[in-house]
């Protein structure tokens, strides 16, 4: 093998080590050690790839935002083409996208690590969650499926969605019944955050 797919195959390689720890256990959990072990390599091979570990943690971001901005404006299409007519069952082909790609709470993995980033950094994460989650989740919201409250702005309908869907990351606070099949529990939460738990007296 030539040098060059050798750096490209383990450049690959630790981006899907570092992704599967970032993404489950948090930044500040994940090791650039570790992220070096499972791929087989050393810290310093790791760092001839990337500065840093903040370095590798944006590039799984990157990876992931595009990967989310892509599948979102995917369901927004379909929205547009009216092939998805219902509110609850469009927004939940939104959360659906959500759920594939990240498997821990999205708000809460991106949203910790902020205390941890180089301000610049914090600079370019905040770049990427407006313009992979916040602005295809607002653009969703504009397109007028779903009515919102006449003093809520499309950004801070994405804002609220996005920081309520933690129920549908862990078994700890199960949504609906016990048996309901994960699309029952995403329609459930979304009936909630759409519509409220209460009914006009």
């Amino acid at each position: 093998m030539k040098r060059k797919e050798q750096l490209t195959q383990t450049h690959a390689a630790i981006l899907a080590a570092a992704r599967e720890q970032f993404l489950t256990q948090g930044y500040q959990a994940t090791s650039t050690r570790e992220i070096a072990r499972q791929v087989g390599i050393t810290q310093p091979a790791l760092y001839h790839h990337f500065s840093d570990k903040e370095a590798i943690f944006l590039a799984v971001v990157a990876e992931v935002g595009h990967e989310t901005q892509t599948g979102i404006l995917a369901v927004n299409a379909r929205v547009k083409a009216e092939k998805l007519t219902d509110p609850v069952e469009a927004l939940a082909a939104v959360t659906e996208v959500l759920l594939t790609v990240h498997p821990r709470d999205v708000f809460t993995v991106l949203h910790a690590s902020f205390r941890y980033l180089a301000p610049s950094n914090k600079g370019q994460l905040g770049k990427i969650m407006m313009q992979d989650y916040l602005g295809p989740l607002a653009a969703f919201f504009d397109q007028g499926l779903v009515t919102l409250q006449p003093h809520l702005t499309s950004q801070e309908a994405a804002s609220f969605y996005l920081t309520s869907l933690s129920p549908l990351f862990n078994n700890f606070h199960h949504v609906g019944p016990a048996d309901a099949s994960k699309h029952d529990q995403i329609v459930i939460l979304l009936r909630l955050i759409l519509f409220g738990i209460a009914t006009k007296n």
